[in-house]
């Protein structure tokens, strides 16, 4: 802001310096007084729009500074908000309550779900396979003082609270959430609202480490929604192959069946071509007898001729 108080000073006080020179001039020439009137209302009309123009700039940089001082005001409140771990808690928990309502309906989720010993997870997605628990956690405290650390040594003394702390959220999940017995999944979710928290936290091989073994994996604003479809697909996959099971296992049944009914049709078969066999056999005698009938029936009547005469 002083500079350029100072640069439109300058530029002022250059104005009036060309105007003197050309005052200069123009009183040692001959016929200068009408054009020297002239041109000082000119230089005057300019003077006078620059100076509006610049008592305007002013006021604009005042204004400025007064949202600078304000947001920085405001930047430094939230800070001293921020440093209550209970707020930066429940600041977490209504974040994740914001982003499963957008991406799951009302009778798919449950929000402060609470087990048998009392204890509440933040969270809980109800799949065919059991209860997902999502928990949020915000480690950002010794996180902050490791960014603002002026030497390795106080990064080194920050970066290990900052660890176990994260520990400490992953063993809290693990013990009182991850419930098979009361329909959990054997796994959980913890939810870290803030996108660098969780980038540290990923990146540390010594955290993912220990998160895999507790079986609690971190997520964050931004990749809650891909991990939450990962696992909903997996399970769908998983749906698919059992039910694909069944279908073969229907299929060879059909099989099966199929054997059996083509031997049965070939019983049928062979009995069939017996009983025709058998028929052309019965029409074959029954020809014969009738054509024996018919030659007793001649000879029946020769005797009877032979008896006339």
């Amino acid at each position: 802001m002083t500079f350029e108080l100072v640069l439109i000073v300058g530029v002022i006080v250059a104005g009036f310096g060309v105007v003197l020179v050309f005052l200069n001039k123009k009183l040692s020439s001959k016929n200068s007084d009408e054009t020297l009137i002239s041109w000082l209302k000119t230089m005057q009309s300019s003077l006078d729009t620059r100076l509006d123009s610049a008592t305007q700039l002013m006021g604009q940089i005042r204004q400025d500074a007064g949202r600078f001082a304000e947001l920085s005001l405001s930047m430094k409140n939230l800070q001293d908000y921020l440093k209550s771990p209970k707020l930066r808690g429940n600041i977490g928990e209504q974040v994740l309550k914001d982003l499963i309502s957008q991406m799951f309906p009302k009778n798919s989720f449950f929000l402060q779900y609470q087990f048998k010993s009392g204890d509440k997870v933040d969270a809980a997605i109800k799949t065919d396979a059991g209860i997902l628990p999502i928990d949020s956690k915000f480690p950002s405290e010794n996180f902050q003082k490791m960014m603002a650390a002026e030497n390795e040594e106080e990064k080194g003394i920050a970066r290990k609270d900052f660890v176990r702390d994260v520990k400490k959220h992953i063993s809290d999940i693990s013990q009182k959430y991850i419930l098979p017995e009361e329909g959990t999944m054997d796994f959980a979710l913890m939810y870290v609202p803030s996108e660098p928290v969780y980038y540290e936290v990923v990146n540390e091989m010594e955290l993912t480490d220990y998160a895999r073994k507790n079986r609690v994996y971190p997520v964050s604003p931004n990749t809650l929604y891909a991990n939450l479809q990962v696992i909903l697909l997996s399970f769908q996959g998983k749906d698919i192959e059992q039910k694909s099971h069944r279908l073969f296992a229907v299929l060879r049944g059909i099989q099966k069946d199929y054997g059996k009914l083509g031997e049965n049709l070939g019983v049928l078969n062979r009995h069939l071509t017996n009983a025709y066999n058998q028929m052309a056999n019965v029409g074959t005698d029954y020809t014969l007898m009738g054509q024996k009938l018919e030659s007793t029936k001649s000879l029946e009547e020769g005797d009877e001729i032979r008896k006339l005469t």
